[in-house]
Protein backbone atom coordinates (compact mmCIF):
# COMPACT_ATOMS: atom_id res chain seq x y z
CA UNK A 1 0.00 0.00 0.00
CA UNK A 2 1.54 3.30 -1.04
CA UNK A 3 0.57 6.38 1.16
CA UNK A 4 1.75 9.61 0.99
CA UNK A 5 0.42 13.15 2.61
CA UNK A 6 0.67 16.24 0.20
CA UNK A 7 2.08 19.23 1.70
CA UNK A 8 -1.10 20.84 1.51
CA UNK A 9 -2.28 23.15 5.03
CA UNK A 10 -4.71 20.96 7.02
CA UNK A 11 -8.36 22.47 7.49
CA UNK A 12 -9.74 23.67 10.72
CA UNK A 13 -13.24 22.23 11.66
CA UNK A 14 -14.42 24.65 14.27
CA UNK A 15 -17.72 22.46 15.79
CA UNK A 16 -16.06 19.06 15.43
CA UNK A 17 -12.41 20.67 17.15
CA UNK A 18 -10.46 18.65 14.51
CA UNK A 19 -7.60 19.57 12.28
CA UNK A 20 -8.39 17.47 8.62
CA UNK A 21 -5.23 16.80 6.37
CA UNK A 22 -5.18 14.61 3.06
CA UNK A 23 -3.36 11.36 2.54
CA UNK A 24 -3.18 9.75 -1.12
CA UNK A 25 -3.76 5.80 -0.03
CA UNK A 26 -2.78 4.55 -4.05
CA UNK A 27 -3.45 7.64 -5.19
CA UNK A 28 -6.89 8.00 -4.09
CA UNK A 29 -7.25 10.81 -1.52
CA UNK A 30 -8.23 9.82 1.84
CA UNK A 31 -8.96 12.36 4.69
CA UNK A 32 -7.30 12.09 7.81
CA UNK A 33 -8.48 14.49 11.04
CA UNK A 34 -6.74 15.09 14.53
CA UNK A 35 -8.56 16.26 17.64
CA UNK A 36 -7.50 19.32 19.10
CA UNK A 37 -7.95 17.49 22.40
CA UNK A 38 -4.89 14.89 21.36
CA UNK A 39 -3.25 18.46 20.32
CA UNK A 40 -3.50 19.27 22.95
CA UNK A 41 -2.65 16.43 25.45
CA UNK A 42 0.11 15.55 23.06
CA UNK A 43 1.79 18.11 20.94
CA UNK A 44 1.57 21.17 23.32
CA UNK A 45 -1.21 22.78 21.41
CA UNK A 46 -2.18 25.63 24.65
CA UNK A 47 -5.67 25.40 23.76
CA UNK A 48 -8.67 24.04 20.95
CA UNK A 49 -8.10 27.55 19.11
CA UNK A 50 -7.23 27.23 15.75
CA UNK A 51 -4.50 29.06 15.82
CA UNK A 52 -2.56 26.93 18.65
CA UNK A 53 -4.21 23.59 16.61
CA UNK A 54 -2.23 24.80 13.68
CA UNK A 55 0.98 25.77 15.68
CA UNK A 56 1.02 22.33 17.38
CA UNK A 57 0.10 20.32 13.97
CA UNK A 58 2.80 22.28 12.26
CA UNK A 59 5.37 21.29 14.75
CA UNK A 60 4.54 18.09 15.16
CA UNK A 61 3.66 16.83 11.77
CA UNK A 62 5.87 13.87 10.54
CA UNK A 63 4.63 12.46 13.98
CA UNK A 64 0.97 12.93 13.18
CA UNK A 65 1.25 11.82 9.62
CA UNK A 66 3.17 8.48 11.26
CA UNK A 67 0.43 7.64 13.13
CA UNK A 68 -2.21 8.05 10.73
CA UNK A 69 -0.16 5.91 8.29
CA UNK A 70 -0.39 3.25 10.70
CA UNK A 71 -3.80 3.66 11.00
CA UNK A 72 -4.39 3.58 7.24
CA UNK A 73 -2.50 0.55 6.75
CA UNK A 74 -4.79 -1.22 9.16
CA UNK A 75 -7.91 0.44 7.80
CA UNK A 76 -7.27 0.97 4.21
CA UNK A 77 -8.52 4.13 2.33
CA UNK A 78 -10.86 4.42 4.96
CA UNK A 79 -10.99 8.46 6.58
CA UNK A 80 -9.16 8.06 10.39
CA UNK A 81 -9.53 10.48 12.99
CA UNK A 82 -6.86 10.61 15.27
CA UNK A 83 -7.75 10.75 18.93
CA UNK A 84 -5.69 11.28 22.18
CA UNK A 85 -6.20 7.73 23.29
CA UNK A 86 -4.64 6.53 20.09
CA UNK A 87 -1.31 8.11 21.29
CA UNK A 88 -1.94 7.24 24.57
CA UNK A 89 -1.07 3.70 23.73
CA UNK A 90 0.60 4.10 20.75
CA UNK A 91 3.45 5.54 22.03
Amino acid sequence: MDIRFPDDPPRYCGPNLTLTFPALVDGERVNCSITAEALEDHFGARSPREEDALRAFNGHRHKIEHAARRLLQELGRTPVVLHSGYFRFCE
